[in-house]
């Protein structure tokens, strides 16, 4: 059998409560048969005894009115003056008939109404009725001769049994008065000891509720603010009722768990401080590297330029002096260095242009891209009165950004769709804009031959072309370029493959001006920089 101190917090508060219970139903039990009785005494008092009371003080009443005509009628030997005793005698008669059944279990109410029925009966028999007699014969002396003070006798006898009658009710009435009032203090005495049974038991188990559940908890409590503060060497050790210590041992688990948890994070921690080390060297020298790329970008790109040019000014001079003089192989060399020559040189001014987008520009500003799409065309007015082409540009946003840089993007577009457009078909750009959340989505189609879905992601490589040289001019590195400002704004650029006819490219550019303004990295391009002068060799 259990000890009480090892019984649950709901064992505990049952054993409290059940004995309260008890009481208190037995107490509802005991206040339910009083208040059951009190309420037949009610009962009997309003519905039995008053009118008992009642009928026996109208009965009197009645008497009188008939001993008050009797001795008019026999004074003035009128009808009118023994009215009073014939009405008398029929309410006298209703009223003993109520009197009869309201005192059915009362004997001595009904011994007192025999008695009191008698002496009526007398009356009426020895003066009542000779008098009436006596007027009606015409003989006025014998009926006042019967009013005498043997009359007022016999009806005297009437008035005492009648005052003995009423003296008995109101007896009656005064004890069942003074049971009505006993148990109603019975009542009200049940009601105070239920209310004191519910104090006493409330306080007991606001008592128990304190040393079993509040002072257990609030020491648990206490000892797991130590342990969320840092102390996680404190022990969760908590005595009271099996729930609490059966949470006191989850937090205890969980603080084992939690002290685990830690020492791996610690460890993971380290080897991230570790690997934080490790990347800020490598940032460094990736820096370095970065810097020595820049640099490499610059001389390939501007301290070339003065040895090209005289290469190809030489070269050209040869053509021109010799042209004609020597054998047809030596023109065609002639002809092959000064074309090599001359893309070179278009090749680094690509490459120069290409690696100052994001370092030589001025800050973001507010740019009408509609206006960035006039001025794109009107760069490139020449090259669309050839293909007799046409731009569209329908409700453009007003963005955030490099206006130039926006120029020069919408200028190689425009440049890449006039290369590749379809022969003898007028050149048609549309250019639309549909927003998306926190960007817009800018999308540039023409009517030309279209890209392959095999080359969707090789277009926007540096220098990389899906066309020989003869077929299309220039170096390869348009689209490259529109992919640097679309990511130097934020935004990425794609091919649309699903279009069925031309070439359709998207990019976004961000509704906001973009934290940050993103620098991309140059050591690819300078690597490919690298092989395409080779190959320009």
């Amino acid at each position: 059998m259990k000890r009480p101190s090892d019984w649950s917090l709901s064992a505990r508060i049952t054993a409290l409560c059940l004995p309260a219970v008890v009481l208190l139903t037995l107490l509802a039990v005991g206040a339910a048969i009083t208040a059951n009785h009190n309420s037949r005494q009610l009962s009997v008092l309003l519905n039995q005894i008053g009118p008992l009371r009642t009928d026996t003080q109208q009965l009197e009443t009645q008497m009188l009115d008939q001993e008050t005509g009797i001795r008019g009628y026999a004074v003035e030997s009128s009808q009118a003056a023994l009215q009073p005793y014939t009405d008398g005698v029929t309410q006298q008669e209703a009223l003993v008939k109520q009197l009869r059944g309201l005192a059915a279990d009362r004997p001595e109410v009904r011994a007192d109404l025999a008695a009191v029925e008698s002496a009526i009966a007398a009356w009426q028999a020895n003066v009542a009725q000779p008098v009436i007699d006596a007027v009606q014969a015409g003989d006025h002396a014998a009926a006042l001769a019967l009013i005498d003070p043997n009359s007022r006798g016999q009806f005297d006898t009437v008035r005492q049994s009648l005052d003995t009658m009423a003296n008995d009710v109101t007896a009656l009435r005064d004890s069942e008065v003074s049971d009505v009032q006993r148990t109603s203090h019975a009542i009200v005495w049940t009601l105070v000891a239920s209310g004191i049974v519910v104090v006493v038991a409330g306080f007991i188990l606001a008592l128990l509720l304190r040393l079993t559940v509040r002072n257990p908890v609030a020491r648990l409590a206490e000892r797991v603010r130590q342990v969320a503060a840092g102390d996680y060497n404190q022990t969760v050790d908590v005595a009271g009722p099996p729930e609490v210590a059966s949470l006191g041992a989850a937090v205890e688990e969980m603080r084992h768990r939690i002290v685990a948890d830690l020492r791996v994070v610690q460890a993971a921690n380290d080897a991230v401080e570790s690997a934080n080390a490790q990347l800020e060297s490598q940032a460094a020298d990736l820096q370095r590297a970065n810097q020595d790329l820049e640099q490499f970008a610059y001389v390939a790109s501007h301290d070339l330029q003065e040895p090209l040019r005289k290469v190809a000014s030489f070269c050209q001079l040869l053509q021109r002096r010799y042209a004609g003089q020597l054998d047809e192989r030596a023109d065609q060399y002639i002809s092959f260095a000064v074309d090599g020559a001359h893309r070179m040189q278009r090749l680094i001014n690509d490459l120069l242009k290409f690696s100052r987008i994001g370092r030589a520009t001025s800050d973001f500003t507010d740019v009408n891209l509609g206006a960035v799409v006039a001025a794109a065309a009107e760069a490139n007015d020449d090259a669309l009165a050839r293909a007799d082409g046409a731009v569209e540009a329908v409700d453009l946003p007003t963005i955030r950004g490099d206006e130039g840089l926006l120029v020069g993007l919408f200028a190689n577009l425009l440049n890449n769709s006039i290369k590749f457009h379809r022969v003898d078909t007028p050149v048609r750009i549309r250019v639309t804009a549909v927003e998306h959340d926190d960007e817009w989505q800018i999308t540039f189609r023409d009517n030309g031959i279209g890209i392959d879905p095999e080359y969707a992601d090789k277009v926007f490589v540096i220098f990389q072309r899906l066309h020989a040289r003869d077929a299309y001019p220039g170096t390869g590195i348009g689209l490259a370029v529109a992919k640097r400002i679309v990511e130097y704004h934020g935004g990425r650029i794609w091919v649309d493959t699903s279009v069925d006819e031309g070439a359709a490219i998207c990019f976004t550019v961000r509704t906001a001006q973009p934290a940050v303004e993103q620098r991309v990295a140059v050591e690819q391009p300078a690597a490919q920089a690298v092989d395409a002068l080779n190959s320009a060799h």
